[in-house]
């Protein structure tokens, strides 16, 4: 039977976009326990969305400006993300959440006991969930990874601030990374983060840009049949 594991970088947008998306969550589980069933096993990563940037914002306010502070912030609504998601999961996921990817444990010891899923969230200031999820990839060997959020294609420019921006469907690493720059900002909305994009790019890895409105695509991204999305790979 199949063993893959899928490194899934889960937005916080999709998780609480305005209040906990309860219909969304459903549905992915729906579609993650059909993989199970399949033979896959996974790797989930939850962001912080609304309430990371609902706490930034007002820590903004009233004139924080220490980006480190800002950042745990985020981290910590990340985790309260992935807390909800395992336990949604329970009876497939590892009890721990991992907050350090490069802990010098063996991860593999999160699926020892016929665990089917990992759940993992934010680690350190300065670091996006999605930069966990290139270091989670790395760690498993996994050369994809899907970036499931409120974003169903790539574009060469903001679509919400241009009318002519245009869709990329595949795009490569070096091309991408001259769109999204170098810099991590705290509540930074970027498709996928500069500083993993460059982990990503060092270690070969494909990332798969996918829209939650429609887990069809993320089911037939992971199936390797034809899906709505955007590719990231190569040089």
């Amino acid at each position: 039977m199949n063993e893959e594991i899928v490194i899934v970088s889960l937005g916080g947008s999709l998780i609480f976009p305005e209040e906990i998306n309860t219909d969304f969550i459903t549905k992915f589980k729906k579609v993650i326990e059909e993989e199970i069933a399949l033979g896959y096993r996974f790797v989930i990563i939850t962001g912080g969305g609304k309430i990371a940037r609902t706490y930034i914002q007002a820590a903004e306010e009233m004139g924080c400006v220490d980006d480190e502070e800002k950042d745990w912030l985020g981290l910590h609504a990340t985790r309260m993300n992935a807390h909800f998601i395992k336990t949604v999961f329970k009876e497939h996921a590892h009890p721990r959440i991992n907050k350090n990817p490069r802990t010098k444990e063996d991860l593999n010891a999160h699926f020892a006991n016929g665990e089917k899923i990992m759940v993992a969230a934010g680690w350190r200031p300065g670091w996006s969930t999605d930069y966990v999820a290139t270091i989670l990839a790395e760690r498993f060997k996994a050369k994809k990874l899907i970036n499931l959020s409120n974003i169903k294609y790539l574009c060469d420019k903001d679509p919400n601030k241009f009318a002519d921006a245009k869709k990329i469907e595949k795009i490569s690493w070096g091309e991408f990374r001259k769109i999204v720059g170098d810099k991590w900002d705290p509540g930074m909305s970027a498709p996928f983060d500069p500083i993993a994009s460059k982990l990503a790019q060092e270690n070969n890895l494909e990332v798969a840009i996918i829209g939650g409105e429609n887990l069809e695509n993320m089911k037939n991204y992971i199936e390797g049949k034809e899906f709505e999305g955007s590719v990231i790979n190569g040089e």
